[in-house]
């Protein structure tokens, strides 16, 4: 088995190769909260490139509730003439195009003015930036609901613009992870206490929306392989979730790490454990492997083809590559003419881990700015540069969103 081998999914549809472009986050909506142009062009390279398959960067499925604040919004039919242009952009080359939807929960920019709702009142811890987002408010049974809803709402619009299938968020600290996470997830009614009942909302979201799409129509989980902090989601409990969703027709379980407080996704962790440097959660990813009925992608730090490959040779079915993408968009392509590129952001070693971790996203996305300007991206760029420029990008974004907002409330 390699990495160009199709893969067959138990929905019935078959992806080109075991490759997948894994989401990042862009901020490029327009000022309609819906894929900007910026964004159409974005995808174009990597439609181009050759991966078998692209999952988006989050979409919202509530515009109230926002990972950024030029984060793309499905909740309606109102833009969804630009949605049907994206889903055929993303699968123009002959890739599966997957919506990745979201709901960040308590990791939601206070500055953005919106009411934060988590699975319990418990704020982020990030030291000096900590102010930057509310204490959330604990969701009552009917905002809980609703979410659901939403969720199961933006998949069927998602089917109806075209994307091949949606990947539901359940990682990287978002709302899904925090449910699951005893850290976040103090509750006592049946959304809490037990791994089952932490996992409850999940399992229903993933049985909601499997009941509005169509038979063929992909539904994956993200899934952390543990939250990287002490006393939080560990890898046994992220085993016994996965067999949780081994019966509900999940056609792919990728395995990522971290949050906002432990950005493990970037090789950093807090509970004192040391990541590899390339293939971050692949252990993990083999040891779920062992009770998963579904197809396992593992996603964090791919950059070379004899890692890739050898992740599929060991039995985990897909990987998924980010930021190496975002530096080389056609490295599947590259990789299949026999190249053998290995796209890398340098290191940032900055004392302030938190920080760090911001403008170490704040050069992937400089990176990601220069692709949808049809440009060449520019992997050396100055930290401290591409955190500016990203800060300054926010606060425009920040503005537009929240005129936006007041658009929506007149």
């Amino acid at each position: 088995m390699n990495v160009f081998d199709s893969l067959i999914l138990p929905s019935g549809s078959t992806l080109k190769n075991r490759i997948a472009k894994a989401a990042m986050e862009e901020n490029m909506a327009d000022a309609d909260q819906a894929p900007s142009e910026a964004l159409m062009r974005l995808y174009q390279a990597w439609a181009d490139g050759g991966a078998g398959l692209i999952i988006s960067g989050n979409v919202m499925v509530d515009g109230r509730a926002m990972t950024g604040p030029g984060g793309v919004v499905l909740q309606d039919d109102k833009q969804l003439d630009k949605f049907r242009r994206w889903a055929r952009i993303g699968r123009s080359g002959g890739a599966q195009f997957w919506l990745q939807i979201n709901h960040p929960g308590r990791q939601m920019q206070a500055n953005l003015g919106q009411k934060t709702w988590a699975p319990s009142a418990v704020s982020l811890d990030l030291g000096s930036l900590s102010k930057r987002f509310a204490t959330p408010h604990a969701m009552t049974p009917k905002v809980i609901e609703e979410v659901i809803q939403r969720f199961a709402n933006t998949a069927r619009l998602g089917e109806r613009a075209g994307f091949n299938g949606v990947e539901i968020h359940a990682a990287h600290g978002y709302l899904l992870s925090q449910f699951l996470s005893p850290l976040t997830n103090q509750r006592t009614d049946r959304w809490g206490g037990s791994l089952k009942n932490r996992a409850r909302l999940l399992v229903e979201i993933v049985k909601a929306v499997k009941a509005v799409v169509s038979a063929d129509f992909s539904v994956a989980v993200k899934l952390n392989s543990a939250d990287f902090q002490r006393g939080g989601f560990t890898a046994d409990d992220a085993k016994k979730v996965v067999e949780l969703l081994n019966d509900l027709g999940v056609d792919l379980v990728e395995l990522s790490g971290g949050s906002y407080e432990a950005p493990a996704m970037q090789g950093e962790a807090r509970d004192g454990r040391t990541l590899a440097r390339e293939a971050y959660f692949v252990e993990f990813a083999r040891d779920i492997q062992t009770v998963a009925k579904m197809p396992v992608m593992v996603t964090g730090g791919i950059r070379r083809r004899p890692v890739a490959e050898s992740v599929v040779q060991s039995g985990v079915d897909m990987v998924g590559i980010a930021t190496a993408l975002a530096i080389d968009p056609h490295l599947p392509r590259d990789w299949l003419q026999g190249k053998d590129n290995a796209p890398q952001l340098p290191p940032i070693t900055w004392k302030n881990k938190a920080i760090a971790a911001l403008a170490n996203m704040a050069v992937v996305k400089f990176q990601l700015h220069k692709l949808s300007r049809a440009k060449t991206p520019n992997p050396s760029v100055s930290p401290l540069r591409a955190l500016i420029l990203q800060q300054l990008a926010m606060a425009f974004r920040t503005r537009q969103y929240r005129r936006w907002v007041d658009k929506r409330s007149m």
